[in-house]
């Protein structure tokens, strides 16, 4: 029974890298290239290279790629970087069988296009992101860096493709507002990025200070089977000296846990702060 359930959770770790690589793949032929707009990471490169000698994309992506691929296999686990060639192989050969499709796809309003295909590409590296892979590129730098600094990687990956981006400007040649239309896409692609990655899975750290400490703790244990620290605090104005309840929860628990501390003590002060990453405790391990 556990090794169907292996074998089916392999399964559709694949089909899902598959699918986000489909995705990136009609954002880019689709809403980007009709309007020569740029794009994030090594896709960009390889359009630059694409508008000024008409190479062919995903031919050219894959091979851009050997090099970080090379770096990454000495810095990240072996699990990430097979998976993350599965998606840049899959983009790289979506890119060129996709191709075709472009005059069926397409969007006039450039400002539609570039909105539609930030969603779109955010999506698709959000479903590698998620079953712990990448499309390449700058995505295994970027990771890469999270590793090392503690950074969002959609921060750093924003980051990296800025430069990136200023240097196919350069290149092309391009004028301000395709500049404008290709940092919106590329901001929207970032934020669709992260809430992919955050999920529903979010985590909240909540601080409660109420007279009912006791109470509420097994409250809360009880209800959302989580662990529940006591600090010890003492007011620095009146001296008194008492237990704070510290709390890690996810997004979807939070307004149950308020409406448990509420019922119990009405008074509760309550501070519930933003998480980037908890590892154990009963916490789903890190997408990366």
């Amino acid at each position: 029974m556990q090794k169907l359930k292996e074998k089916e959770a392999f399964v559709i770790r694949i089909l899902v890298i598959i699918f986000g690589s489909f995705i990136s793949a009609i954002s880019v032929n689709c809403f980007l290239v009709p309007h020569n707009l740029l794009s994030a990471g090594i896709t960009g490169i390889a359009l630059v290279l694409r508008y000024c000698i008409n190479t062919p994309l995903g031919a050219v992506l894959l091979l851009l790629n050997i090099p970080i691929f090379i770096v990454g296999i000495k810095e990240i686990d072996k699990d990430f970087i097979i998976y993350s060639l599965l998606g840049t192989v899959a983009v790289s050969v979506f890119l060129s069988v996709t191709t075709p499709i472009i005059p069926y796809i397409q969007i006039h309003d450039i400002m539609l296009s570039c909105i539609a295909g930030g969603v779109l590409n955010g999506i698709g590296c959000g479903f590698a992101f998620r079953s712990r892979a990448s499309q390449g590129g700058t995505d295994i730098i970027a990771t890469i860096l999270k590793r090392r600094t503690g950074q969002e990687i959609a921060l750093l990956s924003m980051g990296i493709n800025v430069v990136i981006i200023g240097v196919g400007v350069l290149v092309m040649g391009a004028g301000l507002e395709l500049i404008i239309y290709t940092l919106i896409s590329m901001y929207i692609s970032t934020v669709v990025i992260q809430k992919m990655i955050d999920g529903l899975d979010h985590k909240k750290l909540l601080w409660i200070i109420t007279d009912k400490e006791v109470e509420v703790s097994k409250a809360l244990m009880t209800a959302l089977g989580r662990g529940v620290t006591l600090i010890n605090a003492e007011g620095a104005y009146t001296g008194e000296k008492r237990r704070i309840i510290n709390m890690y929860i996810t997004l979807t628990q939070i307004a149950k846990a308020k409406m448990i501390i509420q019922d119990i003590d009405s008074s509760a002060f309550i501070t519930i702060s933003n998480i980037s990453e908890i590892n154990g405790g009963g916490f789903k391990k890190s997408v990366l």
